[in-house]
């Protein structure tokens, strides 16, 4: 790497450590302005807040911020080198503008690297301690208020619960059916099913036992059942966020869960898992087309080409809530709606490619 690419390499990635600190620092006072009731609520000091929730929410945002954050930097330094002719004077000294481009690229694969490890691991870890602290100090009490519930819990068991309530970890009028190809062989019902946390199974309160052989069947009855289910409180509490605070693996064996239980959101999951795929492919799109952008000297000055910045760096923020939205309402594949922002910006940023001057 020969001392020139070492400068813009340098001003680059100091440029996007500023964004980000600044950015995330408005953030942090705007989201601590608007919880400062329920913190005052729950009582809360400023070492606990700190410690317990904004040393987990700071990851998670900057890595929120990260592709808008590397546009803004590389429109910022680069439109700063045109306004001073430092590119005119790298062109004419013989540098291609495909040359030009090369530190971008290097910091940017370098910060895409670093983001698919911080999606993939890092801010899911950090962001369970914050959503743990958001759903005791700040939302309200979650109860389960879903009605005739229906899932698969192994390959030929179908578990079926008219109610269930969080709170004492009861369920009511449960059936568990045993079936193969289209032949019932076992019936369970209970009218009230209890979660015992001592035996981590549960129990099953006044129950009948249907057992087919043929057209030949035998009923069993009883006050009191102890049982394991391939289900547990935990698929009853609260979802809230839960996409955030899932590592890759952990992700990966939340799908395949709920595939194989035939329960709906699989679509939620699917786009988080994508979106992380898409990620750090979006933070190499959108610094070369902040470089493209910003390469053109302009009699605005840098103001015009920052605002320019910010204006597609909102464009690119709408594709991402409009192809998520789409995804989850399931009229397109997760796959296409995760990558389809970094499909429209390539595109663009190709045709822009060819309009700046050599």
């Amino acid at each position: 790497m020969k001392l020139l690419d070492k400068y813009i390499l340098f001003k680059f990635l100091k440029t996007y450590v500023f964004v980000v600190g600044i950015l995330v620092a408005v953030v942090c006072v705007i989201d601590y302005t608007e919880k400062s009731d329920d913190f005052l609520e729950q009582d809360l000091g400023l070492k606990q807040i700190i410690l317990e929730y904004y040393i987990n929410y700071i990851p998670f945002m900057a890595n929120t911020l990260s592709p808008i954050c590397v546009f803004i930097a590389a429109v910022f330094v680069t439109s700063r080198m045109a306004s001073h002719t430092e590119i005119v004077a790298m062109l004419t000294g013989g540098m291609s503008f495909r040359r030009f481009l090369v530190p971008y690229l290097a910091g940017s694969i370098l910060l895409g690297t670093m983001t698919f490890f911080l999606v993939g691991w890092v801010v899911p870890n950090a962001a369970k301690a914050k959503v743990k602290f958001e759903r005791k100090y700040i939302k309200s009490p979650f109860f389960f208020d879903e009605r005739n519930i229906h899932f698969q819990e192994s390959d030929s068991s179908y578990v079926y619960l008219e109610s269930y309530n969080n709170r004492t970890k009861s369920g009511y009028k449960f059936t568990l059916e045993e079936i193969e190809g289209r032949t019932m062989f076992q019936k369970l019902y209970s009218d009230r099913i209890v979660w015992i946390d001592s035996l981590e199974k549960w129990q099953l309160k006044d129950y009948e036992l249907h057992t087919f052989d043929g057209q030949k069947e035998t009923l069993t009855k009883g006050t009191q059942l102890d049982t394991a289910l391939n289900l547990h409180p935990e698929d009853f509490e609260s979802k809230y966020k839960m996409n955030e605070t899932l590592t890759f693996d952990e992700l990966n064996e939340y799908i395949t869960t709920l595939r194989a239980r035939g329960i709906g959101q699989v679509e939620t999951y699917l786009n988080e898992k994508h979106e992380r795929y898409a990620y750090p492919f979006a933070v190499i799109i959108l610094t070369m087309m902040g470089v493209i952008v910003s390469a053109r000297k302009s009699r605005q000055g840098t103001g015009a080409q920052i605002a320019i910045g910010f204006f597609l760096a909102f464009i690119y923020i709408l594709f991402v809530i409009m192809s998520r939205s789409i995804a989850q309402s399931g009229a397109i594949s997760p796959m296409l709606a995760a990558w389809v922002p970094n499909i429209v910006f390539s595109f663009v940023a190709s045709i822009m490619y060819f309009t700046v001057p050599r």
